[in-house]
């Protein structure tokens, strides 16, 4: 008769640090290794840098050159935040990117009648920048109060491990519309693109060149390069000379129009398409998309401190994370990137992709953005990289994101039926709402909400367009109504606690402190 297995053979005991990564967040790797992995994060974050304004610019009335500069602009205040970020902000390795969460009340304004309104392409498109100027720098207060008065982190007590679940989750499960249905515009190269970068980044790393594990290591960089000299060869062998003009713009590699519109040394500057124009209405519905950059970017933070393998990040560092973040938008507004920003998820994929989550590696890649965003045709270049190559790569890094999600169920109790209960009700709801609210839109060309008061629709359209913030509200609301003063034990809180002030685990200090010996003037709470 078979020996009955031990328990410590069918359990695996919760660990507060991921366990696996070759570089955690304060150790890094050799000068050369991390310019090559900080290029790398350069190349990965260039998919949303130029997918955004590629998306907004045409409908504001601009041409190739205006959609160049804003590329431009935005990788180069993206550089700009990512460096605040990781020096005096949350100093956790995260990229701090343009955001899709803005699209609502951004093409709200677009369609303003005021601005729709204006004969001259040139004069609309530059009305309508610095009018998303304006709303962007109203509504940018919202993080910088919350995250300055420390608001955030009161607000974050009520947070435990298994109301984050399915936030954390969602930052990436919440993004699939970005992955395979984008890969699927061009099959021809994104899927091999997808199977390549599996191949590379899983069954071969193993390889190694110099005691390096060469294509675990860089597997974004050389499976990029790949596909895309594959895809150049599609191109020039005519291969889609007969397909429709959609498809010529997916698939073909010389349609981005970046290269030829882009100068070859421009440097942004604050207002330079104009002095913003302000209106209450655009700020309102501005302010919506700033809340729900909060809490993706809240989620993606406790995913980057998990693949950095960092403690969670104390209640009064994500505050001042966020309100950080509330500066980055700030500048996005005077320098006019055309959307706020938040957390890049991917970026975040990409630390768990290499196992390498040096903070030194984000902060080099902050510094290829904003010097190839000058050098315009060098970055056009690499900008010009057609977006289902991306769209491959996010379906892997989305994936890991949410998964990371997953891993906090660790500390909680999943034999309990208040636990099921609240996971898979926050999870489903929030995939389930914003998909209501994506496909309503569709069809009927405006939001659910479609009152006279275009400022509330833009509200209330953004907050349920999100599935992280979605999942927030119903979870956080469950989790602390639903048997919480005697389901501590439950929910994680034990093991949740300690993390919530900065001197609650000296791990802490090691990786939250102030650079510059700042923590004198800024004493952690």
């Amino acid at each position: 008769m078979a020996e009955a297995p031990k328990a410590e053979d069918i359990t695996h005991l919760p660990t507060d640090q991921l366990q696996g990564l070759e570089y955690c967040i304060d150790s890094n790797p050799s000068w050369g290794e991390a310019i090559a992995l900080g290029f790398q994060h350069y190349i990965l974050s260039l998919g949303t840098a130029v997918m955004i304004p590629t998306f907004l610019v045409p409908l504001m009335g601009g041409t190739s050159g205006d959609k160049v500069r804003v590329v431009q602009t935005l990788l180069f205040v993206q550089g700009i935040n990512t460096f605040l970020q990781t020096l005096f902000g949350t100093r956790l390795p995260a990229v701090v990117g343009g955001s899709w969460a803005f699209m609502v009340p951004i093409i709200s304004i677009i369609h303003d009648p005021s601005l729709a309104s204006i004969v001259d392409s040139h004069m609309r498109f530059l009305a309508t920048m610095r009018a998303i100027q304006g709303a962007l720098i109203v509504a940018s207060s919202v993080q910088i109060i919350l995250g300055y008065s420390q608001l955030w982190a009161i607000c974050s007590r009520f947070f435990s491990p298994v109301g984050m679940v399915p936030v954390i989750a969602l930052a990436g499960f919440g993004l699939f519309d970005r992955g395979f249905p984008v890969v699927g515009r061009c099959v021809e190269f994104g899927i091999p693109m997808l199977i390549l970068f599996v191949t590379f980044s899983q069954y071969l790393k193993q390889f190694q060149a110099k005691q390096l594990p060469l294509l675990e290591r860089f597997a974004l960089l050389l499976t990029i390069a790949v596909i895309w000299a594959y895809a150049h060869l599609l191109t020039a062998s005519g291969a889609y000379k007969h397909h429709s003009e959609q498809t010529q713009m997916h698939c073909r590699t010389d349609k981005a129009d970046l290269i030829s519109s882009a100068p070859w040394i421009k440097i942004p500057y604050p207002l330079q398409w104009g002095a913003p124009t302000f209106e209450m209405g655009h700020a309102f519905g501005m302010m919506a998309a700033v809340l729900v950059s909060l809490v993706e970017s809240t989620g993606a933070y406790k995913a980057a401190a998990r693949l950095a393998s960092a403690t969670p990040p104390p209640a009064h560092v994500l505050s001042r994370g966020i309100g950080w973040q509330g500066i980055g938008i700030l500048l996005s507004g005077l320098f006019g990137t055309a959307t706020g920003s938040t957390v890049s998820v991917e970026n975040v994929g990409l630390l768990g992709s290499t196992r390498v989550g040096s903070r030194r590696v984000i902060q080099i890649s902050a510094g290829f953005m904003i010097f190839f965003s000058i050098l315009g045709k060098f970055g056009a270049l690499f900008a010009s990289i057609p977006f289902p190559i991306f769209a491959a790569v996010y379906c892997v890094l989305f994936g890991l994101v949410a998964s990371v999600g997953l891993s906090f169920l660790q500390f909680t109790n999943m034999n309990s039926m208040r636990n099921l209960f609240i996971v898979g009700v926050s999870f489903f709801l929030g995939l389930s709402i914003p998909e209501y609210f994506r496909e309503y839109t569709a069809g009927a060309l405006h939001g659910p909400s479609h009152t006279k008061a275009e400022w509330f629709n833009d509200f209330l359209n953004t907050i349920f367009f999100s599935s992280p913030t979605v999942a927030l509200m119903v979870s956080v609301f469950l989790d602390n109504t639903l048997e919480f003063k005697d389901s501590a034990k439950d929910r994680g809180m034990p093991w949740w606690a300690k993390f919530r002030a900065f001197k609650g685990d000296s791990r802490n200090e090691e990786f939250y402190t102030l650079p510059f010996n700042l923590n004198r003037f800024f004493p952690p709470s």
